[in-house]
């Protein structure tokens, strides 16, 4: 593990390749010029995840949470690149794919000082399965740490395995939380109306469902979730071989996974993309060759204004930032950033600055900041 600094260790700007990817629209996806410069801020042995805290201050307006896979959690001061590992952090099980996997501060932190986290959690004979818990944050005695931490919710069934648990936390205008469940490499329990895998569930901040066992179904392994300034509910998934999607969510829709897919399956056997004509929601945009979607970010703030209620997605196999044009229900394609490393989280900086966290396979992860380049 890394303990290096360096907030000014790397500032550059850089156009990228010109090299173009078909899509599945049938258009061609060309590389952008960067319209940011990026800086070094910190390194992680395999970051997954990162929140800012609300409050005030400069030191709270500078503070984020950065998760790193292996179960530590960062409370990072994006300032100067310093981290300090906050105590008090459940027991996961990291295998595969599976380990500390999302972090949200409550919409309320700054009276609660409650955070949520996302991790897999070993079960019996040999299974495992996403759980999302929380806990008091607190700082400014010590070491920081999550007191009182609460589990409230498990994906049901585990099951063997270790890939696409999903768990991504998003908070909705009244305060009530969205949750990924991916149907961990199991393909059928995705149309399982008794299964929480393959869907995206409605529940209280405690853990109470809402609506029922799940909100939408048919989804293989949803890694981004965000709400735009609409109120409208996003979510970034990953296909099979290729036909990586982006969805709006809609509650009660199926979105047809695995009995539809713009993608194919690893063996190379055809996947039908009838999505319509088989009942099933069409995604809004889609990726052939695959991106590997990672995280989602709907932009909110005024360093970047042109990208305001856009969509921001991390690719991993793509090695890229992308950028989605929204427009109500609708979106389209925008600008694709080579960013030379695997990206698994965007985020919003208080400014307006965007962040992120590199993947960290083959190295450390970094923790990189953008901002716009002065003209």
């Amino acid at each position: 593990m890394t303990m290096r600094f360096g907030a000014s260790a790397l500032l550059f700007v850089l156009a990228a390749c010109g090299s173009s990817m078909p899509t599945t629209a049938q258009s061609v996806e060309t590389a952008s010029a960067r319209p940011f410069t990026v800086t070094e801020v910190a390194t992680f042995d395999a970051p997954w995840a990162m929140d800012f805290l609300p409050g005030s201050g400069a030191r709270m307006t500078n503070s984020a949470l950065v998760t790193d896979k292996g179960g530590t959690l960062w409370l990072v001061n994006v300032a100067d690149g310093s981290k300090q590992q906050v105590a008090g952090v459940p027991a996961v099980q990291v295998a595969g794919q599976g380990g500390l996997g999302d972090v949200v501060a409550h919409p309320g932190f700054a009276g609660n000082q409650r955070i949520y986290l996302s991790y897999a959690e070993a079960g019996a004979n040999g299974t495992s399965g996403a759980a999302i818990g929380y806990g008091r944050l607190v700082l400014g005695q010590g070491q920081p740490r999550i007191d009182g931490f609460k589990v409230i919710w498990r994906q049901e069934p585990k099951v063997s395995g270790n890939g696409h648990f999903a768990h991504r936390i998003a908070f909705a205008p009244d305060g009530t939380m969205f949750v990924s469940s991916g149907e961990r490499m199991k393909m059928q329990p995705a149309q399982d109306p008794n299964s929480d895998l393959g869907k995206i569930i409605h529940m209280t901040d405690e853990g109470e469902r809402i609506g029922g066992r799940f909100y939408t179904m048919g989804h293989r392994n949803p890694l981004g979730l965000a709400f735009a300034p609409d109120g409208r509910l996003w979510s970034s998934e990953m296909g099979p071989r290729h036909g990586d999607e982006l969805n709006l969510i809609v509650r009660g829709r199926n979105y047809g996974w695995p009995e539809v897919s713009y993608g194919s399956h690893y063996d190379g056997a055809d996947i039908p993309d009838d999505h319509k004509g088989r009942g099933f929601e069409e995604p809004k945009v889609s990726w052939n060759p695959a991106i590997s979607p990672s995280s989602l970010l709907i932009y909110t703030g005024d360093l970047f204004p042109e990208w305001k209620g856009d969509a921001l997605i991390g690719g991993l196999s793509g090695q890229a930032l992308i950028r989605v044009d929204l427009d109500g229900d609708k979106a389209r394609k925008a600008d694709h950033w080579d960013m030379g490393k695997r990206i698994r989280e965007v985020a919003q900086g208080p400014r307006g600055e965007i962040y992120l966290l590199e993947d960290g396979r083959g190295g450390p992860g970094r923790l990189l900041r953008l901002e716009p380049v002065r003209r």
